[in-house]
């Protein structure tokens, strides 16, 4: 017989398999995740969700969709941290000035808790991305930063409030503007969907059955 955990999901307590994520022991429950499921893989970030164990005050955070439920677990979700993004026109910006600092000076007030790489469900290194941004090292921000998939539990944890996925995200334009070297391949795609090359293959695959789509999908070849 499977063995079963006792879980307290969205303040209601259920009986689940263990063997379940904590998304899928919410669908198990009877909940219908229209929002915040996203990819189901941990790419996606949509799933964000804080939890304590029974008779315990520690606060932890996680995607539902890659953490197992545990006896005496208590779930809230996470779907829509408010974080403070600013809004630019990255082609207005210049690497020569102190852009990420002046967009987002909070940066500035880190203290160095470590509570953002603690609580990372990617495992990035967020507080050393954040101080290479610090630095003004956009390169190093960005490759430290490019898993990142903007589930902000990093900013819901962090007393200096830093935006840190809009950090890494404006370092990594910045790098890809002005840094690395321009994608010839890239800017040719770009220029044949402007063309419209591709918008007939579009209209046929928006008029296909989702499981058609899904099996295109899960037979594709992945381009190296």
């Amino acid at each position: 017989m499977e063995e079963m955990v006792h879980v307290t999901l969205l303040g209601k307590r259920y009986t689940v398999p263990a063997s379940l994520t904590i998304m899928d022991a919410m669908e198990y429950a009877g909940f219908k995740l229209i929002r915040g499921c996203g990819c189901r893989s941990g790419f996606c970030g949509a799933c964000a969700v804080v939890y304590r164990m029974l008779g315990k005050t520690e606060i932890k955070v996680a995607l539902a969709c890659q953490t197992k439920v545990e006896e005496g677990m208590c779930v809230g979700r996470l779907e829509s941290y408010p974080v403070n993004k600013r809004r630019y026109n990255v082609d207005e910006l210049s690497r020569d000035e102190n852009i990420v600092g002046h967009l987002y000076p909070e940066i500035y007030s880190c203290i160095g808790c470590n509570t953002c790489t603690k609580g990372c469900p990617q495992g990035l290194n967020v507080m050393q991305y954040i101080a290479a941004a610090q630095r003004g090292n956009y390169k190093k921000c960005a490759e430290l930063s490019f898993d990142c998939v903007g589930c902000n539990i990093c900013a819901s944890r962090c007393p200096a409030q830093i935006t840190h996925s809009a950090v890494g995200l404006l370092a990594r334009r910045l790098t890809a503007k002005y840094i690395e070297p321009p994608c010839a391949h890239l800017e040719e795609r770009v220029a044949e969907i402007k063309s419209g090359r591709f918008d007939a293959d579009l209209a046929k695959l928006k008029a296909l059955p989702a499981e058609a789509l899904q099996t295109m999908y899960n037979a594709r070849v992945i381009e190296k």
